[in-house]
């Protein structure tokens, strides 16, 4: 870079940066991408190309989640890191607090997924829909919430969300899938805490984090 990267809210925190990967700490309330319309034309990527020009998109995170996001920067890198995703070889762990008691400590949501056409962008568990799994695991039980570790182990749209709804748990400030009082809170509770892959230039394994702001 011809620059020092200074993080402010309009540049998010970096976690980790060298010639073919960035990687970043996704503030909540921001777009991955461009949505529809000029109203939506901020987002993470917009931001982190004033800075590094030659930024690619490989993954995202939904508009209301925090955390760790990779970017690519090179098209080597994009296609690497993007065949690691698309063969699960991407490791994600994300920590959400979700409304009431989980009981047990462990275990494995397993229900497809698509889209509610009429309610886009909701998307619903039907028999017709495409693969999900979802291993979760208690870290903090209380009688009102309880604080889990989410590992997704298919990367389907608000996967995680769908999921903890339907075992009667949603997670808290959900505006699409809790109701009530569950969705009143400042913002979603969930944040990806861990992201593991390969890096394309040495294939060496790296594990990146962000603190949960929750």
């Amino acid at each position: 870079m011809s620059f020092v990267y200074r993080p402010t809210e309009a540049q998010p925190r970096l976690i980790h940066d060298d010639d073919q990967i960035l990687v970043v700490d996704k503030p909540e309330g921001l777009l991955s991408v461009p949505g529809r319309g000029e109203d939506r034309a901020d987002c993470l990527i917009a931001r982190l190309r004033v800075a590094f020009p030659t930024v690619l998109l490989v993954h995202r995170l939904d508009l209301d989640t925090s955390g760790v996001m990779v970017f690519a920067l090179t098209p080597h890198a994009q296609r690497h890191l993007s065949r690691q995703f698309e063969t699960r070889g991407v490791r994600k762990s994300y920590v959400a607090r979700v409304l009431g008691r989980v009981e047990g400590r462990t275990g494995t949501v397993d229900q497809p997924l698509m889209v509610d056409w009429p309610n886009r962008p909701r998307q619903m568990i039907h028999p017709e829909g495409r693969p999900a799994q979802t291993d979760w695991r208690v870290i903090r039980a209380g009688e009102d919430e309880t604080r889990v570790r989410l590992t997704p182990l298919t990367g389907r749209s608000h996967q995680l969300r769908v999921h903890m709804a339907h075992l009667g748990h949603p997670i808290l400030g959900d505006p699409l899938y809790a109701t009530g009082p569950a969705a009143e809170f400042p913002r979603l509770m969930l944040h990806a805490e861990t992201l593991r892959l390969r890096h394309p230039d040495s294939n060496v394994t790296m594990t990146f984090s962000a603190d949960v702001p929750f």
